[in-house]
């Protein structure tokens, strides 16, 4: 284990490159996993970013990393999916989105590009939710 201290005096400054818009508005309406029915949804950029999404084309799988603003960040062990019959499990064992630093992951497919952002297919965040970075998946070592 380290010994550097992790006192929680260190400090991140994040900016949302963009924010989701969806019809989904309420986390109780919201799937789980984007597996689970998932609108599609619109990735709508900070006019400052736009030119990062330059290359971005339909059909690309790109992962979003986004700030869960609607989450609770002093959870830190849940029933998974709720599940009172299962016991509690700590949040970094889970999906879970409350959690410390409520950072959301999803891997979701570009089905339309325009001069504001995107769409994708499969997203299950909600209304509004900050987008923090968008990377590409990889593919094998042959097409990287």
């Amino acid at each position: 284990m380290p010994s550097d201290d992790l006192t929680g005096t260190e400090r991140f400054e994040l900016r949302p490159v963009g924010r989701v818009s969806s019809p989904l508005t309420d986390r109780t309406d919201a799937p789980r996993q984007p597996d689970e029915d998932a609108p599609p949804a619109d990735i709508l950029l900070e006019p400052e970013f736009a030119a990062a999404a330059a290359d971005l084309r339909p059909g690309m799988r790109v992962i979003l990393l986004t700030w869960l603003h609607a989450a609770r960040r002093d959870t830190l062990a849940v029933h998974p999916r709720g599940d009172r019959t299962r016991p509690p499990t700590g949040v970094f064992a889970t999906r879970s989105p409350d959690r410390p630093n409520p950072i959301g992951l999803h891997e979701v497919t570009i089905t339309a590009v325009g001069e504001a952002g995107f769409t994708v297919a499969g997203l299950e965040a909600i209304d509004g939710t900050p987008i923090l970075d968008i990377k590409p998946v990889l593919g094998s070592i042959e097409t990287r």
